[in-house]
């Protein structure tokens, strides 16, 4: 076994992307290994976890075990008490929960634009049903095994596509929140190095991971990405390795000083993810398999999602902790974005 951080993931992952580019920045020594997440853990006679999810990460448990370890928010704090340099959450702890919000909105929301993309298409599922077999399995697979592996990597995949709500009624929401998304992003990229300032925070890390494959491997995504802005291509390449970033003379901004390209950012998640968390979290509360709610005048319907809500009460229990004064800087700084909404 090794001191090293083990990372088991695959390439056309986001949150692997994300957690690699975490421990560059961070400068936490790691070891990636791609493909067969389940069998290189039993190689190393640990059970992997149930459902297996990218990446798995090894972490020990409170007797010294490596236990495999999965979700990348509650990893990024693990890791933010296990290694002190370089941390990602801002200590301002209102700014923190904005932070947090906005990583939630890379995380769940950004990925149904890469999921939409990656799967909806047909020249971009043709790519990615035949890459990633490759990546996951063996590059040097056969061309015979490749085209069965392909056929059961691309039917797994769009069949998820009611899950993450990507379907005819929502194809051109989506479509149209991923080009306003991408110029949000250039707008605020025009001022600022990142989304609070000049230091990146765990936000910028979960953007950046859903934007290695919108922008850096799904072609339909990444044609409209350098049609709108070549600064936000370039601001995903030099995410990518942040080892040599300057940290003791850069700094996040002050929450009321925030520029409005960063409000304007959280009214696009106010305007398409709030409503959709809200209506996912009431639609499991009444055991509806699916729902259907109004988002920017149109219908969206999909599957019901359990672990969105855990996402929503973990937004809430996040704002339920902080003290008074937090709470009402943040609703007065969230004021008119839609955001909130979470916190009633």
């Amino acid at each position: 076994m090794t001191d090293k951080l083990q990372i088991f993931g695959a390439t056309p992952s986001p949150y692997t992307q994300k957690m690699i580019s975490i421990c560059r920045y961070r400068h936490i020594p790691y070891e990636a290994y791609f493909g067969d997440v389940a069998g290189k853990l039993n190689d190393l006679n640990i059970e992997p976890p149930k459902p297996v999810l990218l990446p798995t990460i090894l972490l020990k448990d409170n007797n010294g075990a490596l236990k495999p370890t999965t979700d990348s928010t509650p990893i990024i704090r693990r890791l933010e008490k296990d290694y002190p340099q370089r941390k990602l959450l801002p200590k301002d702890p209102a700014l923190s929960f904005i932070n947090y919000l906005l990583e939630d909105f890379g995380d769940e929301w950004v990925t149904k634009y890469m999921f939409h993309y990656r799967w909806y298409f047909e020249d971009d599922a043709n790519k990615a049903g035949t890459v990633l077999p490759l990546v996951d399995i063996a590059t040097n697979t056969s061309e015979e095994e490749l085209i069965e592996l392909k056929k059961f990597f691309s039917d797994r995949q769009i069949g998820r596509l009611w899950v993450v709500g990507s379907n005819e009624t929502t194809a051109d929401l989506i479509d149209k929140s991923y080009k306003r998304f991408i110029g949000l992003m250039d707008n605020h990229l025009l001022n600022n190095k990142f989304l609070f300032g000049d230091k990146p925070s765990s936000a910028d890390f979960a953007i950046y991971g859903q934007l290695t494959q919108l922008v850096g491997f799904d072609p339909t995504s990444r044609r409209i990405a350098e049609e709108n802005s070549y600064r936000l291509v370039a601001w995903v390449d030099i995410m990518a390795d942040l080892s040599g970033h300057d940290v003791e003379n850069n700094n996040w901004t002050e929450l009321e000083d925030s520029p409005e390209t960063l409000k304007e950012i959280l009214k696009e998640f106010g305007r398409m993810y709030v409503p959709a968390l809200l209506a996912n979290a009431q639609a499991i509360a009444e055991g509806n398999e699916s729902w259907e709610t109004m988002i920017d005048g149109s219908i969206w319907k999909q599957k019901s999602f359990p672990y969105q809500v855990k996402c929503l009460n973990w937004i809430k229990e996040e704002f339920d902790n902080l003290n008074e004064n937090d709470k009402s800087r943040i609703i007065k700084y969230l004021d008119g974005t839609g955001c909130e909404l979470l916190l009633n």
